[in-house]
């Protein structure tokens, strides 16, 4: 990053420098450089730097590329400790006008989509470099993980047997306050795409300049867009920006996924390899257009117009990859026979389809594959409109393929197509006709108003949980009917669960994930959720259940009682038959999202930790096999999620801005889909977990639990809530997200689900992420010793997680623009809250680094230490502004609009560069 002004001259004016030249700065910057392997990313950062500079000149003009020049010097010197910089960054930023504030945002926050956007293509060129250089492997790459089976003693046939327990499974969600529009998306994708072609050696310097202009056209155009829609986001607008990285990233992966897997097999095991089947590990899922625990805006109409236009996005792939099939597969009968039964296929389809068969020009009617996969494509058709003879199942479709591709195989076509056939059967084994699995997603009270309501009890909720769970058993054993007629609320959320039904048969079994059911309690919960599905025509011919009902488990009280709930549901006879009928699997969430509300950051992930521990050892005993799945986790094993890939099973949320860091491009998703393969089959295979969890640590860990509680607790006195509106942007994220996730009828913070971790990222605290430690650490180094706690640090790998955790964090926040935000709650409440947290900072800090021995955080993460030190200064202005606005918009009653659209851009821009949505 840059911290000061070049001589570079454009069209006569001085242009701003960029981060990239951070080398010409060492005078101000020392401790900042780069290594050699990131010389290609610090060019490319210069150049697009210098693209945005241009942008400003040109679109925005000298007033505010000289605003945003000065607030970056200053920032900088800000950072660099030089006196009065703070005030003047403050009075340079202050009661600037609502479309200038937008405006300098939206300078910075251009200025991180770009830097963003290089390094993942410094990610591709990494990953590149490994794959063309034999001499070493990258690390969690797939031949690193065969290679490292190898060396383990896994041999081919134990290989075969390990893939076959694997399952990986992304479940997108909605992002907290975002949905970009899919021009915006596909303009960063074409950059990208522009930049890797650049690296081409063989160029010409005209073509080197067309993909610069290509480049900045782009990046004008989307300075020229509002990136996002205008007003309330709704149940589509969240649906379209999941579906764009479906669409345009992961469909067109999947295949190369299995491909570079069959190939670094057979690099770490020979030629006998190829006969191995990789078999279909990884499918999708889906929160948005399914979340009734947080979104009043779903209904049974949402959940069928959810799934008809993802049906109809992949029906269209399909078609237009057959299509294309038709056009490469030429073959003619003259010179190479086909198997009989694509001839009869072909007879077969000429009847149902006369007009698309009559109308095949002559020429092309020796051409077997050729009308066939016309053909295929007109029963596509047919499915699309729903109109005569449609495919009833996409495992219809992969049949017609299959014999596509059997008479490749048998027809001397191994390299005349049977590639080309073999990567759509991969796409429609894993996307079907649904593309994702819908997850639904309710809260068990709601659930148990509509069972009381419509069994006639209106003391229904005031009943102990155990009389509940007798009835409920009761009328599931004679499968008695609803004695009263619901209300209309009851009548939706009857008709969402018929909408399940009816899902479930119109676009595949496996359309409709799981039926996640929130803040449980007790057994009579569960009960209640497969007595509404029984009611809702929901059963198969064996009268089972045919969904997953998913207990969650979100907070600390839940956390803690999740073993003696869930053995409650295995040792139930009426659930326990269902689930033997199931296939004897259990899926559970389980997620800190809200744990952190009340409690420690400690105490919440040790929660987690032991959960995890004695689930697994319940189900185990059991013999019941499981999935964990993490509702605030992800592929990269953020918030404990390396701790739950049991039994090869992985099941984590995607969300936020980590939807499009780590699947916005091909290159980058297929590596995330790599390491995810890489973490989950070294785990299940045994290979490099360290098993040393001495029972002492355990103790240890549990007192830093209760120390950090009670440090957070003296936080969180009376007037935090109220502290906690006023010193972060919580009201503004609420607007953001007003209309697709209002629940009116809820309260408190943790009831409506309020992103509690993104708005104190936003207003740079991260208080939820470190709160605590340094109270806990100081407290059991007085008691133990230092070493102790180092001991655990080195031999035990979930507290060396978590202290890696707290220690980005930590380095992330800064005191300083939180201080900022604090004085907007107002003279008392500042005075009350933000020493203690300024001293628990400090605290945490200097207790972090006596714990690992070192004189600055992330010592040896230097990419990481660097990233976050060149990163947090242009966050800074954005920031600053942040605060301006909001004193502003709140003086005046939350009314000004474009006060509230600057905000809504800040927003977006400082979760842009801090690269993270909590």
């Amino acid at each position: 990053m840059i911290d000061r002004l070049t001589s570079t001259k454009l069209s006569g004016r001085t242009m701003m420098n960029t981060p990239a030249n951070i080398q010409a700065e060492h005078d101000k910057r020392r401790d900042i450089c780069f290594a050699e392997k990131d010389e290609a990313l610090r060019n490319n950062v210069r150049e697009l730097g210098t693209m945005v500079g241009e942008l400003l000149l040109e679109q925005g003009g000298e007033a505010l590329f000289r605003t945003v020049e000065s607030a970056r010097r200053l920032a900088i010197a800000r950072r660099e400790g030089e006196p009065e910089a703070a005030d003047k960054l403050t009075q340079l930023l202050g009661r600037m006008s609502p479309s200038a504030a937008r405006d300098v945002i939206r300078a910075f926050s251009m200025y991180f989509q770009v830097v963003n956007t290089a390094e993942q293509v410094h990610r591709i060129r990494r990953r590149r470099d490994y794959l063309k250089d034999s001499s070493q492997r990258q690390p969690r790459s797939m031949d690193a993980t065969f290679f490292e089976l190898r060396r383990a003693g896994f041999s081919l046939e134990a290989i075969e047997a390990l893939l076959q327990k694997l399952a990986i499974e992304p479940v997108f969600t909605a992002h907290p306050t975002e949905t970009t529009r899919r021009t915006i998306l596909r303009k960063q994708q074409n950059i990208v795409r522009r930049m890797v072609e650049a690296q081409n050696p063989a160029l010409t310097p005209q073509e080197y300049n067309a993909c610069l202009e290509s480049i900045r056209a782009d990046i004008t155009v989307m300075w020229q867009t509002e990136e996002s829609p205008t007003g309330d986001q709704t149940v589509q607008d969240e649906l379209e920006h999941t579906l764009f990285f479906l669409t345009d990233v992961i469909y067109r992966v999947m295949p190369p996924f299995y491909e570079a897997l069959e190939t670094a097999l057979v690099e770490a095991y020979g030629e006998d390899a190829r006969r191995v089947k990789i078999p279909n590990l990884v499918r999708f899922g889906s929160w948005t257009g399914g979340d009734l625990s947080t979104n009043d805006d779903i209904s049974a109409r949402t959940i069928r117009e959810t799934f008809a236009r993802e049906r109809s996005l992949v029906l269209n792939l399909y078609y237009r990859d057959c299509m294309a099939l038709s056009e490469k597969l030429s073959q003619s009968e003259l010179r190479v026979a086909v198997d009989p039964a694509v001839v009869e296929r072909i007879e077969d389809y000429g009847k149902q389809f006369s007009g698309m068969y009559g109308s095949t020009p002559h020429r092309h009617r020796n051409m077997p594959y050729r009308i066939l996969l016309r053909l295929i494509c007109a029963r596509l058709k047919a499915t699309y409109e729903q109109t005569a003879f449609p495919y009833e199942s996409p495992d219809q479709f992969i049949r017609d393929l299959q014999l596509v591709a059997n008479s490749l195989a048998n027809r001397r076509g191994q390299h005349a197509g049977l590639f080309i056939v073999k990567r759509v059967i991969r796409r429609a084994e894993t996307f079907g006709f649904h593309f994702a699995s819908l997850d639904i997603r309710h809260n068990a009270h709601d659930l148990q108003q509509l069972v009381g309501e419509c069994l006639g009890e209106a003391d229904w909720l005031l009943q102990a949980p155990e009389q509940r769970a007798r009835r409920i058993r009761r009328v599931l054993q004679i499968n008695d009917s609803p004695v009263m007629e619901p209300d209309n609320n009851a009548k939706r959320l009857f008709a969402v669960f018929r909408s399940i039904s009816y899902c479930r048969k119109k676009f595949g079994e496996r359309a409709i994930g799981s039926l996640l059911i929130r803040h449980c309690e007790d057994i009579d919960d569960i009960l209640a959720a497969l007595l509404v599905a029984r009611w809702s025509d929901i059963h198969s011919a064996d009268g089972s259940i045919p969904l997953d009902i998913v207990p969650c488990f979100e907070n600390s009280a839940e956390l803690e009682r999740a073993p003696k709930l869930v053995a409650a549901m295995l040792h139930d006879e009426i659930y326990r038959r269902n689930l033997v009928q199931r296939g004897s699997h259990q899926v559970i969430l389980l997620s800190i999202s809200d744990a952190t509300h009340d409690g420690s950051v400690v105490s919440s992930r040790w929660k987690m930790h032991r959960c995890h521990t004695e689930l697994s050892a319940l189900l185990e005993k059991e013999e019941i096999d499981f999935t964990f799945f993490h509702g605030r986790g992800s592929l990269s094993g953020r918030g404990g999620v390396a701790d739950g890939i049991a039994r090869g099973h992985l099941r984590a949320t995607e969300h936020g801005e980590a939807v499009n860091e780590r699947y916005g491009v091909r290159g980058i998703a297929m590596r995330t889909l790599e390491k995810a393969f890489s973490a989950v089959t070294l785990a299940t295979a045994g290979i490099g977990i360290n098993r040393n969890d001495d029972p002492d640590w355990h103790a240890t860990v549990a007192k830093m639990g209760v120390t950090g509680d009670a440090a957070f607790a003296k936080l969180s006195q009376a007037g935090f809530d109220d502290y906690f509106q006023l010193a972060t942007p919580i009201d503004v994220i609420e607007h953001m997200r007003l209309g697709s996730h209002s629940r009116a009828n809820e309260t408190t913070y943790a009831q409506r689900n309020l992103p509690w971790t993104f708005a104190w990222a936003q207003s740079r605290f991260l208080l939820p992420s470190w709160y605590g430690f340094g109270h806990s650490v100081e407290a059991l180094a007085a008691e133990q010793g230092m070493p102790q706690l180092r001991n655990m640090l080195q031999g035990w790998p979930f507290f060396n997680r978590l202290v890696y955790d707290i220690e980005i964090a930590l380095a992330i926040a800064d005191p300083g623009i939180a201080r900022q935000y604090s004085q907007l709650a107002g003279a008392e409440l500042h005075g009350r809250f933000f020493a203690p947290i300024q001293e628990e900072f400090d605290r945490s800090v200097a207790m972090l680094l006596e714990l690992r021995e070192r004189s600055a955080l992330l010592e040896s993460s230097a990419t990481l230490r660097r990233s976050i030190r060149l990163r947090n200064p242009y966050v800074d202005p954005m920031s600053l502004l942040q605060v301006d606005m909001l004193a502003r918009w709140r003086a005046g009653n939350r009314q000004d609009e474009k006060l509230l659209s600057a905000l809504r851009a800040s927003v977006n821009g400082i979760a842009r560069g801090l690269q993270t949505t909590g």
